[in-house]
């Protein structure tokens, strides 16, 4: 059952991520910047979107070592800025799509919860885990892009409404985003569970660890 358990998370993860990634091209198609459709990036396939590290080595290591999170990673999907219609606001458009899309999902499976009879049978039960965890899984990636720390989509929203005379700040976030955002998956990630329980109680309507027990 543990397998089952490990494979079940890491196939949800994985899917979130990579629709999470999409998102982000089909929002940039929209608005003009079809290199992430040449790229052949708007596709379900995995195999088009997965990084060795980020999508597989990583989350794997997580689980197997009884992490307290799951962090991964799907490649970046390719995105031309200067194609986009919205010179502006494009950008911020782009990076919000990716979030936006977790959110969705995480509402359509916690409604599911919510008003399905999913206490009738075992199968309905084991179901209402699997749709449990897809629901935080996606809220724990919309939350966590949302952090204005680069490379995250955050930032990207950020830069769009920062004013110029904070471009000091711009710049040093750019060269040391990624340190930064390590610094914080290691030592302040814990602050982010509260906030990714409290969203998927308004959803479901009961904890993530009352739906578990």
């Amino acid at each position: 059952m543990d397998i089952i358990f490990f494979i079940i998370v890491i196939i949800i993860f994985l899917f979130s991520v990579i629709i999470h990634e999409i998102s982000h091209g089909l929002m940039a198609n929209y608005l003009g910047d079809s290199t992430a459709k040449i790229a052949g990036r708007l596709s379900l396939n995995p195999i088009k979107h997965l990084d060795p590290v980020g999508s597989i080595l990583l989350p794997v290591l997580l689980i197997l070592f009884q992490s307290n999170i799951i962090f991964g990673w799907a490649k970046p999907v390719p995105i031309n800025p200067f194609n986009l219609r919205d010179r502006k606001y494009g950008d911020a458009k782009v990076a919000m799509a990716g979030p936006l899309a977790n959110i969705s999902i995480a509402v359509f499976f916690g409604f599911l919860i919510r008003f399905l009879p999913l206490q009738t049978s075992i199968f309905a039960v084991n179901l209402g885990f699997i749709f449990g965890y897809i629901c935080w899984i996606n809220l724990l990636l919309a939350i966590f892009n949302l952090i204005p720390i680069p490379p995250l989509d955050g930032s990207h929203i950020l830069f769009t409404f920062i004013p110029n005379k904070l471009n000091e700040l711009k710049t040093f976030l750019s060269q040391y985003g990624f340190f930064i955002l390590i610094f914080f998956i290691f030592f302040f990630f814990p602050i982010l569970i509260p906030i990714i329980n409290f969203f998927f109680t308004i959803i479901v309507g009961q904890s993530f660890l009352t739906l578990l027990m």
